[in-house]
């Protein structure tokens, strides 16, 4: 019996149809029944205004956040969200990878961070990345690193024509790119296979130093080693100084994009074509938790750099642009620092996902200090769970055709493209960085993260949110770093949580006691159990403990409470439909009974005399926690 024979045997009932027609039994749903459906959900929440027009104000507009780019993230995107044509991987603009065939079947390179001083350490470190799975190496070397007399030691038994060296060596690149070729020359490799980066930045080093730095000698030494290395690229464009600054996404491709002119302009006046400049430079750009914006940010800097090059005469094959993804420092918290471990696969899955050719995740504790063998081993076994089990990799550009991320590269390539062409503007990168203009810039941006911070809008889980205040903070030994002052500033999302907790932590090491504030429960747990589960979270972020009353009966019941407590900080938590009755009788008893400040946990109202303050939702939690602690003694 043929096939087909079997087909026709086949009843209709039973036979595959050729296209599945899922809930074809329900009518097509539009985007006006959407938005009824999302009015009538924000209606009950209490989030849509009285006065809100349905018909004339789409009511999903409440619901669009902000980048710090001013790009608006929708609720939904459809088909009818238009871009500009991505075009295909491996050719412009190079949205899509710079490769046609993607990472398939290699997957993308992992990268590891070197940072130890000591070459033997540093040595070890390499070749247990190296049996880990890690396929390049990131070693710092110089000044904050291994001596650059040392550098054969640190890559003992490291093949380096098979794993790529990228050096950071500060100001001393050039006598660590002599170290470097002394090794491969040692180690009887041809020219013309040596590999990797000799890692020179004058760019970088004037924005971490604030102190000039001429680009012509680390030009010169490109031109004087491309002709004999072809595969040994000379210059990183390092974005990292930025986004470390507390810049947003555009800021920082803004400015790496200009940096990167800047390297071709002084490339080619030392003797390189526009192709061969194009291929001495290697951008490092860094991965957040944020995994959208990052998958976006590695599609919209191919695109930004292809039109460069393009409109500089590149050929096309020229035109790629060679990434180097590192998760992102100023995401990483000293407290509940396990937590990092998320924000580092996060941050290397979007990183992957955007078709960034290296990625270095760094270890949960590297804010903390040298990273132990442990850190090291999570850290390249999170790139090999992605890639091995994960998949990551087996297909090109997967979140290509996305509405959303199509959308988003779009935005951000467009905002970054005017950062870029305002910095050149202004006389180029150089001179931004030395008039203040990206300073300032930069530094309006950190101010409106800190604020979007100090109000929990942007929250540091284990920090900000949900902190585990009998935490023993992690210990490490101090790692050794390069005295970069003067120039752009370093920060940490988590840092001014993480000074209150410091506080706390000196307070109980010299009382024996924790600073505690007085949760003054109304009424029975069902009343108030929200209003006081969500101050002791808020509390226990800035280190102090919590004591809480319980089920009370009555204002006496809190007030006896209140003493045993040994706080002189009370904070009234109940329920609206209590507050009116309540919370001003409890206010003034608990001052009388010397509390020095009364909180109250609701929206800030002017009917409770007696109340110093208000936590909610939305409020300046940094505020309240710093001056909680100020009134309880805590010194800084």
């Amino acid at each position: 019996m043929t096939s087909s024979d079997v087909a026709e045997a086949t009843p209709p009932s039973d036979r595959e149809p050729d296209e599945l027609a899922l809930a074809a039994e329900f009518d097509r749903p539009d985007r006006a029944r959407w938005q009824d459906l999302v009015a009538g959900v924000l209606r009950k929440s209490g989030a849509l205004p009285e006065n809100f027009d349905v018909v004339a104000d789409a009511p999903e507009s409440l619901l669009t956040s902000r980048t710090y780019d001013g790009i608006e993230i929708q609720p939904l995107y459809t088909a009818e969200d238009t871009t500009p044509p991505t075009g295909m991987p491996g050719l412009p603009p190079f949205v899509r990878g710079a490769r046609p065939e993607g990472h398939v079947g290699t997957g993308w390179e992992v990268r590891a961070l070197v940072a130890d001083p000591d070459p033997v350490a540093a040595n070890k470190a390499a070749l247990a990345d190296l049996h880990g799975g890690v396929q390049s190496l990131w070693l710092r070397a110089g000044v904050g690193g291994v001596p650059i007399e040392r550098l054969a030691d640190a890559l003992n038994e490291v093949y380096v024509d098979l794993a790529p060296v990228v050096l950071d060596a500060g100001v001393e690149y050039a006598a660590a790119a002599d170290a470097l070729l002394e090794v491969f020359a040692e180690r009887e490799i041809p020219d013309s296979e040596v590999t990797g980066n000799v890692g020179a930045d004058p760019v970088g080093l004037r924005a971490r130093t604030g102190q000039a730095h001429d680009l012509t000698p680390a030009a010169e030494l490109a031109a004087g080693l491309a002709g004999k290395h072809p595969k040994l690229r000379t210059i990183v464009v390092d974005g990292l100084p930025f986004h470390e600054a507390g810049g947003s996404d555009a800021q920082e491709l803004g400015a790496a994009v200009a940096a990167g002119v800047a390297y071709l302009r002084a490339l080619t006046s030392a003797g390189l074509d526009i192709d061969q400049a194009a291929g001495q430079l290697e951008f490092r750009l860094a991965a957040t938790a944020d995994q959208f914006l990052t998958i976006a940010k590695m599609r919209a800097a191919r695109r930004l750099w292809a039109r460069v090059t393009e409109v500089s005469g590149a050929g096309v094959a020229a035109r790629g642009m060679r990434q180097h993804a590192v998760t992102s420092t100023a995401m990483l918290t000293r407290r509940d620092p396990w937590v990092n471990l998320l924000r580092g696969c996060v941050a290397c899955f979007g990183a992957g996902i955007g078709g960034a050719d290296s990625v270095t995740v760094l270890p949960f504790d590297s804010g903390v200090g040298r990273s132990d063998s442990f850190a090291r081993r999570i850290a390249r076994n999170t790139q090999a769970i992605l890639l091995e089990e994960s998949k990551l990799a087996g297909v090109m550009d997967p979140a290509g055709g996305s509405w959303y991320v199509e959308n988003l590269t779009d935005e951000l390539a467009r905002v970054a493209w005017r950062e870029f062409t305002d910095i050149e503007r202004h006389g180029g990168i150089q001179s931004a960085l030395d008039s203040g203009l990206l300073a300032e810039r930069l530094a309006a941006t950190w101010a409106e993260r800190q604020q979007r911070l100090a109000t929990r809008e942007d929250a540091i889980t284990g920090v900000s949110e949900f902190p585990h205040l009998a935490e023993k903070p992690l210990e490490r030994e101090p790692l050794p770093g390069r005295p970069e002052t003067g120039g752009l500033p370093r920060v940490r999302y988590a840092q001014d949580y993480e000074e209150l907790r410091d506080r706390s932590d000196n307070h109980l090491a010299a009382t024996g006691t924790r600073p505690r504030v007085f949760l003054a429960t109304v009424g029975p747990v069902a009343a108030h159990t929200a209003r006081a589960t969500f101050a002791s979270n808020l509390f226990q972020a800035g280190g102090i403990e919590p004591v809480v009353a319980g089920a009370t009966s009555g204002v006496d019941d809190v007030v006896a409470a209140f003493r045993d407590s040994g706080s002189t900080v009370a904070c009234v938590c109940g329920s609206n439909k209590a507050y009116p009755e309540q919370a001003q009788a409890t206010a003034e008893a608990l001052k009388a009974a010397g509390a020095e400040t009364v909180l109250l946990a609701g929206k800030p109202t002017e009917e409770y005399p007696d109340v110093n303050g208000f936590v909610f939702a939305g409020c300046d939690a940094l505020a309240v926690l710093t001056s909680t602690l100020d009134t309880l003694g805590v010194t800084a």
